[in-house]
């Protein structure tokens, strides 16, 4: 049997699975794109060009190296530079990363609950479609002639159970999807949190130098 057979043997539920099956490949793609080839930063360097240039005074190039290099984390440590610029105390200079790290963190996690979303509704239904398939396939068999009945039941099954495969077929990948972004996206949030502490715990030791008051 083909799989273009198989498809339309499976009966209406295959169709909203394909969907299922088609929107999870466009979020992995994006959030591949994305959380593997936009987002990331070299930290460690990313952490040495801050700290040198806040040494220098040089804060307005900090932001202009924070807008050359967009990412999450070079968007938090501006809006931390942003308010050092304006002279914040040490509770608004917190405040900023907390601000920063707020707006930034849900672009890290977009879309990918999805995933999840899908290879659970996408089991289930495959499953709901083998059900009404079977049920299909008894009430069939119930009106054939008693030569025939086997090899109906037998055929009916067996197309109902193309659409929990299918279910499956989709469900698989997408959950193992899900736990791949969702990994790559909890380290790229630790590493906000980390420089963000780093950068903070840096300007409070030289409180003096940038001119931080307490506050």
């Amino acid at each position: 049997m083909g799989i273009i057979a198989a498809f339309h043997e499976g009966g209406f539920m295959m169709y909203p699975i394909l969907l299922l099956g088609v929107a999870a490949v466009a979020i992995f793609f994006e959030r591949t794109r994305f959380l593997f080839f936009r987002a990331p930063l070299n930290k460690e360097h990313f952490f040495k060009n801050i700290t040198a240039m806040l040494l220098k005074g040089d804060l307005e190039g900090m932001i202009l190296v924070c807008d050359q290099n967009p990412t999450p984390l070079s968007m938090v440590v501006k809006n931390c530079m942003i308010r050092l610029v304006n002279r914040g105390t040490d509770e608004e200079i917190q405040a900023a990363l907390d601000e920063g790290a707020i707006t930034e963190v849900p672009k890290l996690e977009r879309w990918i609950g999805y995933l999840a979303v899908i290879g659970n509704v996408a089991t289930l239904m495959g499953l709901l479609g083998t059900i009404t398939g079977l049920i299909r396939s008894f009430a069939a068999v119930a009106n054939a002639d008693a030569a025939t009945k086997a090899a109906e039941l037998t055929k009916g099954i067996s197309e109902a159970m193309n659409c929990t495969a299918f279910g499956l077929l989709v469900a698989v990948p997408a959950v193992l999807a899900y736990s791949v972004l969702q990994n790559r996206a909890q380290r790229l949030i630790d590493e906000i949190n980390e420089i963000s502490i780093r950068t903070f715990n840096f300007i409070l030791a030289n409180r003096e130098r940038f001119g931080v008051k307490e506050g």
